[in-house]
């Protein structure tokens, strides 16, 4: 017995010490609880979260800051602190910053996320979380930024949503499936006085724009587009010092503020015909837009007996004239779009064009930003202010008049969130011919992957821009009662805009050209790579076509490379088919891709990259029977979400420290 005292007393020694290492902080223990939760089914395969275990350091759990009960930071950056596994035992350490965005999440959120007492940033934006937003987590003292974007959440936001405005910096919900209005603060004198961004975009919101946010006199970025909201623009938004403002795409009316019109037209297009003022129409057409279903009787009456007379002589004419076809045709046009004739030339006004004219394009100050067979590219800065993007066509690339107004027409009448919308179309006294587009700025996929200004562009964000490309295409294809094909798709007729969002530019105009036109247009394509095979043989691009330069666009996305002929190295032609085939058979696919694509995430295997690959080369498929049609393309691209980001290619960093 008293050779074994000694053991026992020195188990009994450890004893507290022991239980002390097993004992988690409070923070800690609830995060275990609620992992599952936020995962879903798939929580136990998430390599992310399976580092919240008890078995690892605090410092070792992925997406997560730690902070002390005086406010600093827990330093993990120290290997000693990093491989710490006594501060289990410390109560003071709280979580600071939870920061998820991208990983896969596939559950709901958890109410338990309100106990975290000194939770100030919460990022679960990116993922494939469901369900409503917890009214639990509205009750939380200490949350200054609060990111759901672009998840699958849904129901109403409740008036609570305000209670965070304590200490609320940046709030994104956007890209939902949030119903109903924003609702007022549930508490009065609610002013949010710390909030900076509030982002509303892409949900199924509706009602009026809340009175009461010209009382957030901090914000700066607001983003309500992408819903249904009604009414007029608050003169009160004035007060704030907004540096981002959309409002595109949803049913408001009445006339801009003077404050709003220093934002582009980008901040307001696809609302009511009634929306009107500067940078838009002028208030007193969309006013009479606005007033002709309310004209009397005897007012239609005298227009429709107008008209009857009009089309009498119109017709006299045209028999006399031996050119009833053609003007048949003009007529149609003008009586659909808006059109301004002067003895300098005619300009055809497509929806949110309305504000341009004549003088408008032809006193314009022209920077040439391409040149292509079938004419010149120029950035406009218009006398007036603003700046447009002004095509000039060759002389002798339309064809007859017959065929080409009718395809104009049917371009002006396309509008989609990722296409570049026509705004006008000038035809000069001396034949000349002028198309006119919304300017983005950042400019083509093709500067950011190639150009001097070439930028770091994620794998998240590149998914996000052939996304976009990919529905743009697909509205083209499939969205139209005649399918548009594009023709000419390639880097460089992909615009990219400050939120990464992809709009194809060049669509259609194969439709508009002669035959001669068409095949220089192909010509160029083959040069630069993205030319389908079976287009040796035939004469016009087809919906088969448009997916193989697809494929070509995709694969440059994820190589980095830029296909075709190499202008850096004597006539060197860039087949990315053929790399990918190459590397595949020589075992090192993961060479292919571009090293900067693959900071920041886990594995290209995991993170959807070899998925991309193989929807790809599908696209580039030599046959055109088996390449996937764009439904197919936008289905697969839309399961292609990064899943995580990883110490693996990138060391963990801060979003916003």
């Amino acid at each position: 017995m008293a050779i074994r005292l000694p053991l026992v007393f020195s188990i009994l020694c450890w004893m507290p010490v022991l239980l002390a290492a097993a004992q988690l902080t409070t923070d800690a223990t609830l995060l275990l609880e609620i992992k599952g939760t936020l995962g879903g089914q798939s929580s136990g395969d998430n390599v992310l979260l399976s580092t919240w275990n008890a078995s690892i350091p605090l410092c070792q759990w992925r997406g997560i800051q730690w902070i002390k009960a005086d406010g600093t930071h827990v330093n993990c950056n120290t290997s000693l602190v990093r491989t710490n596994l006594t501060l289990y035992r410390d109560p003071s350490i709280s979580a600071y910053s939870i920061e998820l965005p991208a990983v896969g999440l596939e559950g709901t959120i958890p109410k338990e996320l309100a106990k975290l007492s000194s939770l100030q940033r919460l990022y679960l934006n990116i993922n494939m979380l469901t369900g409503p937003i917890p009214l639990e987590l509205f009750n939380s003292l200490s949350l200054a930024v609060l990111s759901l974007g672009q998840n699958r959440l849904s129901g109403s936001i409740p008036p609570s949503l305000w209670n965070l405005c304590g200490h609320l910096v940046e709030l994104d919900l956007d890209q939902n499936e949030l119903v109903g209005t924003i609702p007022d603060p549930a508490l009065p004198n609610v002013t949010c006085s710390s909030l900076q961004k509030l982002d509303f975009s892409d949900n199924h919101l509706e009602g009026s724009i809340p009175s009461f946010l010209p009382s957030f006199r901090s914000l700066q970025d607001l983003d309500l587009s992408n819903n249904s909201f009604s009414g007029t623009i608050p003169e009160a938004l004035a007060n704030l010092s907004l540096s981002v403002l959309n409002f595109s795409h949803n049913n408001l009316t009445g006339a801009i503020p003077n404050f709003a019109q220093n934002f582009s037209q980008d901040a307001f297009v696809g609302n009511s015909p009634a929306l009107c003022g500067a940078p838009l129409q002028a208030c007193g057409k969309a006013r009479q837009i606005g007033h002709r279903p309310r004209l009397s009787p005897g007012a239609v009456a005298g227009i429709v007996i107008g008209l009857m007379a009009f089309l009498v002589v119109a017709l006299s004419i045209l028999i006399a004239l031996g050119s009833s076809h053609d003007r048949k045709i003009r007529g149609e046009f003008r009586n659909e779009f808006e059109e301004e004739e002067t003895g300098e030339g005619r300009l055809v006004l497509f929806e949110g064009g309305e504000h341009l004219t004549v003088e408008d394009v032809l006193n314009a100050t022209g920077q040439v930003l391409g040149k292509t067979s079938y004419g010149t590219v120029y950035k406009a800065k218009l006398v007036q202010g603003g700046t447009i993007v002004l095509r000039l066509l060759k002389e002798g690339t339309l064809s007859s008049r017959e065929l080409f107004l009718p395809a104009i027409t049917d371009l002006g009448r396309l509008r989609h969130g990722n296409l570049v919308p026509l705004r006008a179309f000038y035809e000069g006294e001396r034949g000349e011919k002028l198309l006119a587009y919304d300017y983005i700025p950042k400019g083509s996929l093709a500067d950011l992957l190639h150009g001097s200004g070439r930028q770091h562009l994620s794998w998240a964000r590149r998914q996000k821009i052939a996304l976009g490309a990919a529905r743009g295409l697909a509205h083209l294809h499939t969205g139209l009662e005649t399918p548009i094909i594009h023709g000419n798709l390639k880097s460089k007729n992909v615009l990219v805009d400050e939120y990464y969002v992809a709009h194809l530019t060049d669509f259609g105009l194969a439709g508009l050209m002669s035959p001669n036109a068409a095949a220089e247009m192909m010509a160029a394509a083959s040069l630069q790579g993205y030319k389908a095979p079976e287009l040796q043989k035939m004469k016009k691009a087809n919906t088969k076509t448009d997916i193989y330069s697809f494929g070509i666009f995709l694969l440059e996305i994820l190589m980095g490379k830029r296909p075709g002929r190499n202008a850096s190295a004597s006539d060197e032609i860039v087949d990315l088919p053929s790399i990918v085939k190459a590397a595949v058979l020589e075992e090192r696919t993961m060479q292919i891709f571009d090293p900067e694509i693959l900071r920041g995430i886990r594995s290209p295997a995991d993170d959807g990259l070899l998925h991309a690959l193989q929807l790809a080369m599908g696209c580039c498929a030599p046959s055109p029977a088996v390449r996937p049609d764009i439904k197919e393309v936008v289905r697969q691209l839309e399961e292609l979400r990064p899943k995580m980001h990883s110490p693996l290619y990138t060391p963990r960093t801060t979003a916003l420290d």
